[in-house]
């Protein structure tokens, strides 16, 4: 196990636009710690993993592992062990062979080799399939051998890139829960990159969400949710995202088509950009304190309904959580109202920078 640590890390793509994929990126992942990079698309989330593998140039800064500087060294001396989003199985070999591969190139015993193994199937819940070959598996078992082949090299530290993204929903729900029990039975340092802000959320010891190659907040699920750094944070943490809208400062309240919110921070500026959860919101009775909502769509989702509509008076779109047994309708008009002033997030329109909470 080892601590990584990124110190003003850089990877800048050449041309006559140069690219900063990553940019100065100051991070470190404890020892024994998951950390999960996440962001949309072209965030430089995989560049950064790729950085500390040793697979993509550093043209700036130090990445250090345990208490190594590797920003020069080749992959194969970084003490690492990598899990792509293609499984890269030999498909001639057997799991068993698949898994000790990497040991029999570095010239362990074959007695060795069979006792990482075996120890390693037992971990994975492989040991039945050690003979087959990998087109007789299904996809989440091929997925495990690849842990297993990782897992057998004991390595300092993890590197995973995507590695369900070729499950299916199901199965990705079942395969996130048992590699981040197993991370937490091997306790090896990992760091692992999704797109998917959900996975991010239920498997990380901490998240670190990047856009544009520059990191905008690394702190644990909790703190993510409850208090993001700024409005990038805000609408990509969170099923369905945060309900964000430009309203004008009045008073030290804003407004909500009707209904005049106290914000739980004063500012000077004339407009801010709130936020509010859909959980935040409620549906009321039409006599109560709240907003005007045109139903544009609802979504069922069992216990749950997401309520999407236009609100009255201004451009913006608001969804709202609600009961799924009594859904309203497509084209009516629902009462909204804030459960709790406490939950209305409050950011710079300008800058994007969280105001409330600092």
């Amino acid at each position: 196990m080892a601590q990584v640590e990124y110190a003003g890390a850089s990877r800048v793509y050449p041309g006559a636009n140069a690219v900063r994929a990553v940019d100065s990126l100051d991070l470190c992942v404890g020892d024994g710690e998951f950390l999960v990079l996440v962001g949309p698309s072209g965030s430089g989330k995989s560049t950064a993993l790729r950085m500390a593998a040793g697979l993509e140039d550093i043209d700036e800064g130090t990445i250090s592992i345990g208490d190594r500087d590797v920003t020069n060294l080749p992959p194969k001396d970084r003490d690492i062990a990598m899990v792509f989003q293609s499984y890269a199985l030999y498909p001639h070999m057997t799991v068993a062979e698949n898994m000790a591969f990497s040991l029999k190139l570095r010239g362990v015993s074959k007695s060795d080799i069979k006792a990482k193994v075996d120890e390693a199937a037992a971990l994975l819940d492989l040991t039945k399939y050690l003979d087959r070959k990998p087109k007789a598996l299904s996809g989440g078992q091929r997925q495990r051998v690849a842990m297993g082949r990782a897992i057998v090299r004991e390595p300092s530290v993890f590197l995973m890139d995507e590695p369900l993204s070729n499950l299916d929903a199901k199965l990705r729900v079942e395969t996130r829960a048992g590699i981040a029990a197993l991370q937490q039975r091997l306790g090896t340092t990992t760091i692992y990159v999704t797109h998917d802000q959900v996975e991010a959320m239920t498997m990380g010891d901490r998240v670190a969400v990047l856009r544009d190659g520059v990191l905008q907040q690394c702190a644990s699920p909790r703190e993510l949710y409850d208090t993001p750094a700024n409005v990038f944070v805000a609408g990509f943490i969170g099923s369905p995202a945060m309900n964000l809208l430009n309203l004008p400062v009045d008073g030290g309240n804003v407004k909500l088509g009707e209904l005049s919110v106290q914000l739980p921070v004063r500012t000077d500026l004339p407009e801010v950009t709130a936020g509010v959860r859909p959980e935040s919101l409620a549906l009321v009775g039409p006599g109560d304190d709240g907003f005007d909502l045109r139903v544009e769509l609802v979504e069922e989702l069992g216990a749950d309904a997401y309520v999407h509509g236009a609100l009255a008076g201004h451009s913006g779109r608001v969804v709202v959580r609600a009961d799924g047994r009594t859904p309203p309708r497509l084209g009516e008009t629902v009462r909204v109202a804030v459960r709790d002033t406490g939950e209305v997030h409050v950011f710079d329109p300008e800058s994007g920078l969280r105001l409330s909470g600092q």
